[in-house]
């Protein structure tokens, strides 16, 4: 006669059994993280361009630690966009070039996108020259540096796949240590610095507003937020596993701006007096006095990395916007036949931007052109961003809850008037009216 045994009375897993399943468990987590982890913190990574190393270097120099405590408000600001724009990914399996196309009118869909393809160009230049004047500092000619890197740049994403080309994003982000060396090297009063990120410290002279709404403006740019939303539509990324690229997303924007952070720190307490930079050479160089010619070109690596990271980045966000707008096939890992708009598009302004930074001597005024046109696209995008993240005919239950809207609201309305600010602000500057 065979027994059977009621299921609450069957034999139960001794303490080592349970602890190994539980063991084996976590190690599943873990790879399935590591699976996911790339589009958050490529994206905010790619935020910490040439641009954005001199504005930070600038606000040290200019402002010493004064700025942190605006920086971590910036911090909150970007991990609510960034968060909102891998879900719409997620849940959507669409990018927001796609999702603006289908959830609003064409024409201010088009004026979006145009504006974007315009700014974005113009930031390729501007990561070109960063990685030419990056080498600069190592003794390589731009001449050199500067066509090696771009069909280095336009290889890795014509040849490789997603997954590959996502690889060699989070090799290049590893080069952002260098700054929090430099920070160390550089020798900060802490004390001091733990001051200023915990309460504010804040100046009332138009300069420093300018500065801090710059700090706003360099840190949450569009190609930012449209790239991260079009790769996890790429990576293909379940609505399953999105708690686990919700961790992506917001580790990537808090690393991001500690290391711009570390940016700030390392060169205001290399700058004795305060001073106005107005190039990336200006920033290393200002380490010198303190740091020496180490901590230099530790800036200089992490400036290289820094725009060879963005230099990809910044044109696959237009390819991924254009080609997502017109409802063709858009993937890194496709082969040009099969992808030859986006490839094309991504080919094109690896070369625009390359040959017309060998061309332009004035890095600063490129710079002063493209933050323009993104403070008129920055806005429009956030909202965008904000609408389709509320609606739940859009993502059902994963829209913004009561409490998650209120903050995101306030922080694109916030993010939204210091980018017009900017607009206004250099607009202004460019007609010699306030540029103090």
């Amino acid at each position: 006669m065979t027994s059977t045994v009621a299921p609450d009375e069957r034999p139960r897993a001794g303490p080592r059994a349970r602890l190994a399943e539980a063991t084996a468990h976590r190690y599943r987590r873990f790879l399935i993280l590591l699976a996911i982890l790339g589009p958050g913190i490529i994206a905010a990574n790619a935020g910490n361009d040439a641009g954005g190393i001199i504005t930070y270097a600038a606000a040290g120099a200019e402002f010493g630690y004064r700025t942190l405590f605006f920086m971590v408000l910036v911090t909150v600001a970007l991990v609510v966009v960034q968060e909102m724009c891998s879900r719409l990914g997620v849940y959507t399996g669409k990018g927001l070039a796609a999702l603006i196309r289908e959830e609003f009118s064409l024409r201010v869909a088009a004026f979006a996108l145009l504006c974007l393809v315009v700014a974005n160009v113009g930031l390729v230049v501007s990561e070109f020259a960063g990685i030419g004047a990056a080498l600069e500092l190592f003794g390589v000619s731009k001449y050199i540096s500067v066509p090696v890197s771009a069909v280095a740049i336009w290889a890795l994403v014509l040849f490789g796949s997603y997954r590959y080309a996502e690889r060699i994003f989070l090799v290049l982000s590893l080069v952002f240590f260098a700054y929090p060396i430099a920070a160390v090297l550089s020798h900060p009063h802490w004390s001091t610095v733990l001051s200023n990120l915990a309460w504010p410290h804040f100046l009332t002279s138009s300069r420093f507003l300018l500065l801090g709404v710059a700090l706003i403006g360099t840190t949450i740019t569009p190609y930012m937020q449209l790239y991260i939303s079009a790769a996890v539509a790429d990576k293909g990324i379940s609505v399953e596993d999105y708690h686990y690229e919700r961790v992506d997303a917001v580790a990537g924007a808090i690393f991001g701006d500690v290391i711009s952070l570390f940016i700030i720190i390392a060169t205001a307490a290399a700058v004795r007096r305060p001073m106005q930079l107005r190039t990336a050479q200006d920033a290393a160089a200002a380490l010198k006095p303190v740091a020496g010619s180490f901590a230099s070109h530790l800036f200089g690596i992490g400036l290289f990395g820094a725009s060879a990271l963005a230099g990809a980045v910044v044109p696959l966000s237009t390819a991924y916007a254009i080609s997502e707008s017109v409802g063709v096939e858009r993937s890194v890992s496709r082969r040009y036949q099969e992808a030859k708009l986006f490839l094309g598009l991504f080919t094109g302004q690896v070369l625009i931007g390359s040959v017309v930074a060998l061309a332009t001597s004035n890095l600063v005024q490129l710079l002063i052109v493209t933050q323009v046109l993104n403070g008129i696209i920055t806005p429009v995008i956030l909202g965008f961003v904000l609408v389709m993240a509320n609606r739940r005919s859009l993502l059902g239950d994963a829209a913004n809850g009561p409490v998650f809207r209120v903050v995101s609201t306030a922080c694109v309305m916030a993010v939204s008037v210091m980018s017009l600010i900017v607009l206004t602000q250099t607009v202004l500057s460019l007609f010699g009216i306030g540029s103090a």
